[in-house]
């Protein structure tokens, strides 16, 4: 029983002495050993069947972020690891859906009253139910939620909190009514997704994106609410994706010390793009919540820290923001895959056996694979087009080379806009598809097979390791994980790797072949380069590339972004912050409030910062709201400014309810009131008089000089 009790206890301890060194090595930060996970969706989806058991099976994509979470929750870590995300779309068989109480029951019919054309087959007798007619939504008894919570929770795997979303009049003690599920990812999928890719909707009248952006907004407070309600002092919580980019400062709010990163899976666009958001304001605000972010690339960083000073007006720099009264570090950790994982299941019998076909089947040809899914993004119609450039500039290889391409429906929720772009997508990779082989075919051989539908993880790695090059043409990319994945597969056969420079992945292959998607004959030329290879190069080429994606795996990346999330948290420039405005709590007091005392900043608050001063005047959006402010009279509204008092006067004087101080308070007028009050009359001003005698010399002296008073905004630092 000892040698049992020592054995089961070894990996705890190990735990709690690698734990105790990070402790000890950061004594202010109190950390707890607990690292909470919010994403979107859990790594499982469901099925739901009434009474019985739930159905779990792995969801299709963001393998590497799964990975991720299975190491962290694995004894190879310190750390005690959970999971808060969406349940995803809940399915149900047609037979098992059900409905809220009180919903009417179906009636029953016996057979003999039925048509016997129209009733069920076959006619025995018996009493039968008649389909009943379509229950909007899927009730979900509380008992059975609790089976499911209960069986994520105690997950030896990866332990996962499911948020269940719903309308609260939908979510009662006795179950959940789920009803168009779907609704919580369209605004991330419809807007977010698009514009982070450099993709734009036409514009619209906005009354479906104040829908949608409402959906997003509860969807990310119900996340909030999940992870506060598992949240220890001490926990660090990491938030993944576009999904959750409100989540950062709701939580900021609620909690104002605790320990917050966010990592983007995607690109993220210029300012000049992504001001093309209506939302965009809330959106990098909802960010900034966070100590630290993390990106794919060093060039969406850059346009994150761009788009934070051009559009919030944030002082940033290469390494980060200095938001709210506290610095927000930003900093670049490309994802990884779990390579070990990958090359295990490559080389499997099973999947030795299909490549074996492989091979057999494109005897004496070579094998350029594609993996990708059909979104215009991805560069699909791009690769064909670069592929039948090159067999019309390289004559020598037609009949001998052969483009397997596999594309994936696309895993966003489509509406009617989203599906005239995918079917748009669609129809041009039919057609360029049909016209290569048309034009470079034969009857018994086609120069390119597609393959719309998903693959088997056997059938996906026999086709990487069957590849004479693997070309991947994406013109906007965050992290490409088949890139990574062909490169492990790989290993032997040392074939090389074609990228587009726009992927997410390019910055970190600097060993793989570089292409710009839109050079058709560039790209066709990579080709034949690396069909034209000597050995020996691809050898070299493969050797590096191998090693590095071995060496930097998820693993790795994971380690790296935590260990970075600690180091940030204990640099003292993040230990003090101005909280951020709690709007529900400001409306809350406002109304309970019987005196309220409102001071306004003018320049940069009011209206923005502009070069030329004279033209920063309110807009009649602002005189309208500042008029309604001050009409209630429980209201004191003042307006501080470094402007002289004609300023104010002209622009915003006709208000009589407003009170003012000019000059930096110099000069002071009471609301209700005429009279200008002059602070500094008492102080002994002569001083002045000889200072402005020496500023006039120089004036004079210099060519566009000028003296202005209280105004510091333009001159020289």
């Amino acid at each position: 029983m000892a040698t049992t009790s020592e054995n089961t206890g070894a990996p705890n301890l190990r735990r709690r002495e690698s734990l105790s060194e990070i402790r000890a090595a950061n004594p202010d930060l109190a950390l707890s050993g607990n690292i909470i996970s919010a994403t979107f969706n859990t790594p499982h989806s469901f099925v739901y069947r009434k009474g019985g058991d739930w159905d779990l099976k792995s969801r299709r994509g963001q393998s590497a972020l799964f990975d991720s979470f299975a190491y962290l929750s694995s004894d190879a870590t310190p750390w005690n690891h959970t999971v808060v995300a969406w349940t995803g779309e809940i399915d149900a068989p047609t037979d098992d859906v059900v409905s809220s109480p009180g919903t009417p029951a179906p009636n029953t019919f016996g057979a003999t009253s039925l048509n016997a054309l129209s009733a069920p087959v076959p006619i025995d007798g018996n009493t039968r139910l008649p389909t009943p007619p379509p229950v909007d939504g899927l009730w979900v008894p509380r008992e059975d939620q609790d089976r499911l919570e209960y069986r994520l929770s105690h997950n030896k795997t990866i332990r996962t909190y499911p948020v269940w979303l719903s309308d609260e009049s939908e979510a009662t003690s006795e179950g959940i009514l789920l009803k168009d599920q779907a609704r919580w990812r369209r605004y991330a999928e419809h807007d977010l997704y698009t514009l982070l890719h450099y993709k734009q909707h036409e514009p619209t009248d906005g009354r479906r994106e104040r829908v949608q952006w409402a959906d997003y907004y509860r969807m990310n407070q119900k996340f909030a609410n999940k992870i506060i309600e598992i949240y220890k002092p001490g926990d660090i919580v990491i938030i993944h994706d576009y999904f959750l980019m409100l989540l950062p400062s709701m939580l900021r709010q609620r909690v104002p010390n605790m320990y917050i990163s966010f990592f983007l899976h995607s690109p993220f666009p210029s300012s000049e793009f992504l001001r093309c958001l209506p939302r965009r304001k809330e959106v990098l605000e909802g960010v900034l919540g966070s100590n630290l972010i993390g990106f794919q690339s060093y060039s969406y960083s850059r346009h994150f820290l761009s788009c934070c000073t051009r559009i919030l007006g944030f002082p940033s720099d290469t390494l980060g923001i200095d938001a709210y009264g506290t610095r927000v570090q930003v900093g670049v950790f490309p994802i990884g895959i779990d390579a070990a994982k990958v090359e295990s299941h490559a080389w499997t019998d099973a999947v030795t056996a299909k490549y074996n076909a492989l091979r057999e089947l494109y005897r004496g040809k070579k094998i350029i694979v594609g993996r990708d899914r059909l979104d215009s993004v991805r560069g699909v119609a791009q690769k064909l087009q670069a592929f039948e450039r090159f067999l019309e500039m390289y004559p020598e290889w037609r009949e001998k080379v052969v483009l397997i391409q596999v594309t994936s429906p696309t895993s966003v929720e489509a509406e009617k806009e989203d599906l005239e772009d995918d079917t748009k997508v669609a129809t041009r990779v039919n057609e360029l598809v049909m016209r290569i082989n048309g034009m470079y075919g034969s009857l018994g051989f086609s120069p390119v097979q597609h393959y719309p539908q998903y693959l088997s993880q056997n059938e996906y790695f026999a086709l990487l390791r069957a590849g004479d090059i693997g070309l991947i043409t994406s013109v906007r990319d965050g992290m490409n994980t088949t890139s990574l994945e062909y490169i492990i597969c790989q290993k032997e056969g040392n074939a090389p790797l074609i990228l587009s420079e726009f992927s997410g992945t390019a910055g970190s292959l600097s060993d793989a072949i570089h292409i710009n998607p839109w050079d058709l004959s560039g790209v066709a030329e990579k080709i034949n380069a690396a069909l034209t290879m000597s050995e020996d190069k691809r050898q070299e080429m493969q050797s590096r590339l191998y090693r590095h994606v071995t060496e930097h795996n998820v693993q790795s990346w994971i380690t790296k972004f935590i260990r970075k999330v600690y180091n940030v948290l204990g640099d003292s420039s993040s230990a003090n912050s101005t909280p951020l405005l709690d709007r529900a709590l400001l409306l809350t007091q406002y109304r309970s409030a019987n005196k309220r005392l409102f001071m306004f900043d003018y320049d940069g608050t009011l209206t923005p910062i502009v070069r030329e001063p004279s033209a920063a005047v309110p807009s009649e959006r602002l005189i309208h709201t500042l008029d309604l402010l001050a009409s209630d009279p429980k209201n004191a509204v003042w307006i501080i400014s470094g402007r002289d008092q004609e300023f104010l006067k002209q622009h915003l004087g006709n208000n009589r309810r407003l009170g003012f101080s000019a000059e930096h308070g110099s000069f002071m007028k009471h609301p209700g009131s005429d009279e200008w009050e002059n602070l500094a009359e008492k102080f002994d001003m002569g001083w002045q008089a000889e200072v402005m005698e020496v500023f006039q010399k120089y004036t004079d002296r210099v060519q566009g000089l000028y003296t202005d008073t209280w105004f510091t905004q333009r001159t020289l630092t």
